[in-house]
């Protein structure tokens, strides 16, 4: 019988192989968005390059940064996939989802490393202003800069959503900020076409802005996944679910985290106490099965019962000094 009482509240767990098999599947969708974004970013970067090195335009090198820096977000990214794949031990008994968030810091830092080095580049053309030359060219550039960047980031975003990685979906994001600071190129080329020296680094210093603000949103970001932040409406997402489950009387504490590009779920809930242990242990199952099946992301749920009454009993009395 104690055996019995144990399993009947205890927390259940219900990590299945359909369920590893999601996961894995999605690191692999994750991986290759990765692979085929890293290789268009890199050619884009490559051509603008060329033509930066010809033309001597401080704002398409601002923008070839840029987008070089987003290039190589593909490198922390792609290892902290391959290692999220890894199976849990007993050292890391949550398996290494978390390497994602390390990644977002390795990404920070390159953002704003892009961000330092274009601006340098601006507010020193801005002192020793030169001639741009090839403004066809870099104008061109551009266009290519914003055609290159927007595939990628809808191609990340749409992957990003459909696993479930913020990450992914973040740098979709920031891809698509890159292709707007793009088309800022074209007009420092028409500036310069105008008359206007000053277009170029102005237009840079424009850039660097640009990168800033993108900086703060991803730095933001990776700060509430360090933080294990979520979104209030998944919670109360949760929380409708877990009250419409049969012989669910009252819903208690639920913690949501994200781990990597998965959500892993605590509960706690209320049964009749006066309900057999197959019953109440039947709801907990219950609860578990529709929450893994209705919250989106999510791939493990703990679900703790309680027994609801009767009226003045305290339950949890021996650990009313530790709460």
């Amino acid at each position: 019988m104690p055996a019995v009482l144990a399993h009947a509240f205890a927390p259940h767990s219900h990590d299945s192989a359909t369920k590893t098999d999601a996961a894995l599947e999605s690191s692999r969708h994750g991986l290759r968005a990765l692979v085929i974004s890293f290789a268009a970013l890199m050619a884009t970067a490559a051509l603008q390059a060329v033509i930066v090195a010809r033309s001597g335009s401080v704002a398409l090198l601002g923008d070839t940064l840029h987008n070089l820096a987003d290039a190589l977000t593909a490198l922390p990214l792609g290892v902290a996939f391959w290692l999220g794949r890894r199976a849990a031990t007993r050292r890391f008994t949550y398996g290494y989802g978390r390497a994602e968030d390390l990644a977002g810091i390795v990404i920070v830092a390159l953002i704003a490393a892009s961000a330092a080095l274009a601006g340098y580049q601006a507010v020193k053309r801005l002192i020793d202003p030169a001639e741009v030359r090839l403004l066809g060219l870099v104008a061109a550039a551009g266009v290519v800069g914003f055609a290159g960047n927007e595939l990628v980031a809808r191609y990340r975003i749409r992957v990003g959503r459909r696993i479930g990685s913020a990450a992914l979906v973040a740098d979709g994001l920031h891809a698509r900020t890159d292709g707007l600071t793009s088309l800022a190129v074209v007009l420092s080329a028409a500036g310069a076409a105008l008359g206007l020296p000053l277009a170029d680094p102005i237009i840079g210093l424009l850039i660097t802005i640009a990168i800033c603000l993108v900086l703060k949103d991803a730095a933001r970001q990776i700060c509430h996944r360090l933080m294990d932040a979520v979104d209030p409406a998944l919670v109360e997402t949760a929380e409708r679910i877990l009250a419409g489950v049969p012989g669910v009387e009252n819903v208690g504490a639920v913690r949501l985290r994200w781990i990597g590009h998965a959500l892993r779920a605590e509960v706690e809930i209320a049964v009749r106490h006066d309900a057999t242990l197959l019953q109440a242990h039947a709801v907990a199952v219950a609860a578990e099965h529709r929450l893994i099946h209705e919250l989106p992301h999510l791939r493990a749920a703990t679900v703790h019962a309680d027994p609801d009454g009767p009226p003045g009993a305290d339950h949890h009395a021996i650990l009313s000094a530790h709460r």
